[in-house]
């Protein structure tokens, strides 16, 4: 696998507080026939951020039934996007690999709504 080095630029430890990377579960997922790329919809239990819902395009590595009842991370604090005729309102986290995109795993259960420390 051909990974490129990106020049970033060092952010500080504020910064990084400034995003709200949080835990919670997938409980609900359906298609997404006008993505242009294949994608599903997923709507995740943030607990006390609420429920909230995604397009990812993650279709190529996982089904609906593989989906439901895993913990994921998510940014949810990015403003909402229109995505064709869906609002996203927070963004999956995963890794664009050949195969298609891997989302990050959790190692263990935590409570839905933790903060990524």
């Amino acid at each position: 696998m051909n990974v490129q080095a990106v020049d970033a630029e060092d952010i500080g430890w504020a910064d990084f507080e400034k995003v709200l990377i949080v835990a919670g579960t997938i409980t609900r997922v359906e298609a997404f026939p006008e993505a242009r790329k294949p994608a599903w919809k997923v709507w995740a239990d943030f607990g006390p951020y609420g429920e909230r819902k995604t397009s990812a395009q993650i279709a190529a590595l996982y089904t609906p039934e593989s989906l439901l009842g895993r913990q994921i991370v998510g940014v949810i604090n990015f403003p909402e996007k229109q995505i064709g005729p869906f609002r996203s309102q927070f963004l999956l986290t995963g890794f664009h690999t050949e195969q298609g995109v891997v989302i990050t795993a959790i190692e263990r259960p935590v409570p839905n709504g933790t903060r990524l420390a």
